[in-house]
């Protein structure tokens, strides 16, 4: 399922046009982002939660050559799923 394809099914379950509703689609995306880029944590009660993770700079090595590496610190989007979502997979 993509965008559109969200769009479509909040529409028809809400009587809105797709134009309104992948407006809505977009709108959640772009709100979701800009709080957790300020380091704010998103949490969707039965869904989960959305945050930033910062990972400390470190050396790796190439897995050809075994030369060291430096790898620089980076900050990840993490997806914890509520418990609800951990239930519904299970029986699926």
């Amino acid at each position: 399922m993509n965008a559109a394809d969200l769009a479509a099914k909040l529409a028809d379950q809400n009587s809105l046009s797709k134009d309104q509703a992948k407006s809505l689609v977009d709108g959640l995306v772009k709100e979701i982002l800009e709080a957790v880029s300020s380091g704010e944590e998103v949490s969707l009660p039965g869904f989960g939660k959305f945050k930033v993770k910062e990972s400390a700079a470190r050396e790796g090595r190439h897995p050809s050559t075994g030369e060291v590496l430096k790898i620089a610190a980076s900050r990840k989007l993490s997806f914890t799923p509520a418990k609800a979502v951990k239930d519904r997979l299970k029986t699926a």
